[in-house]
């Protein structure tokens, strides 16, 4: 699922962009849309933001205030609404959230401050100065958000799905510490090596899925602030047997940490530093 988030501070047109590159992606896949909601209207009601979103072409409109559904008052963030709409989403545009570290559009003011928080696609004073054509193809640039369910669901399309009677997973999260002595770690920072660890990946899939009984390998390793106790990496497999998804599932991960560039820096509370350069 390709994700674009909208920043900027009232009266810069955030909506009126959302509703516009709505329309536009709807012509290409699903879209989905999360509004960050500062006093929780009813998402039912005509005018409101997420009503215009669903108007413009939105399948899915999500309103989040101070981190619940709206809808509902449940608990919610943004990282898991993102995690669940990416299994049944093309795109998804977000609203209003200036800290998403996401792919992000920045209006008028909040420009310099929005591009400090995720991959920077380009600034505008207003909606009206954005070329949605070029906005289009700078999101399409990006790396696709991907979750455990999203990879789950795309193993489940595999021509062989009838031939499979197991899926096995594996998921790697932000340790906040190993022991109760460590300093609680608050982030990880992932670059990666670009082409050569993108070859590397694609080498691991392909071994995987030439053993006997493995069907599908869906493999993913987030790059970027990764925060603790958020998911990392993702393997999954789809294979006829547990007994061959199971060893792929851990042949995979091991190959993957071994042999994929990609450089981890440790941020805590006391101390930063990049686990390669640490004995």
């Amino acid at each position: 699922m390709y994700v674009c988030s909208i920043a900027g501070p009232s009266g810069v047109g955030k909506t009126t962009l959302v509703e516009g590159l709505v329309d536009r992606l709807a012509d290409r896949g699903s879209v989905a849309t999360v509004k960050h909601c500062e006093h929780g209207p009813d998402v039912e009601d005509d005018g409101t933001d997420t009503a215009r979103h669903r108007a413009a072409g939105a399948a899915t409109s999500v309103g989040i205030g101070d981190e619940q559904w709206i809808a509902t008052g449940e608990a919610r963030t943004l990282r898991g609404t993102l995690d669940d709409l990416a299994a049944t989403h093309d795109y998804a545009v977000v609203e209003g959230f200036h800290d998403a570290r996401l792919p992000t559009v920045t209006l008028g003011e909040a420009r310099e401050a929005a591009a400090t928080n995720g991959e920077h696609l380009l600034d505008a004073a207003s909606a009206d100065a954005v070329d949605l054509d070029a906005l289009i193809d700078a999101i399409l640039a990006t790396e696709p958000y991907e979750s455990l369910g999203s990879l789950v669901a795309r193993v489940k399309r595999s021509g062989d799905a009838d031939r499979s009677g197991a899926i096995a997973t594996f998921t790697g999260r932000v340790r906040v510490r190993d022991s109760a002595e460590d300093a609680p770690t608050e982030h990880l920072a992932f670059e990666k090596y670009d082409g050569v660890a993108d070859e590397r990946m694609a080498n691991v899939r392909e071994d995987l899925l030439a053993r006997e009984g493995v069907y599908e390998v869906a493999l993913h390793h987030r790059t970027g602030v990764v925060r603790a106790g958020e998911d990392i990496v993702f393997v999954v497999i789809l294979a006829g047997h547990r007994r061959e998804a199971f060893a792929a599932v851990e042949d995979g991960i091991n190959r993957l940490k071994e042999e994929v560039p990609l450089f981890k820096k440790e941020v805590t509370v006391d101390d930063e530093f990049w686990a390669h350069e640490r004995p």
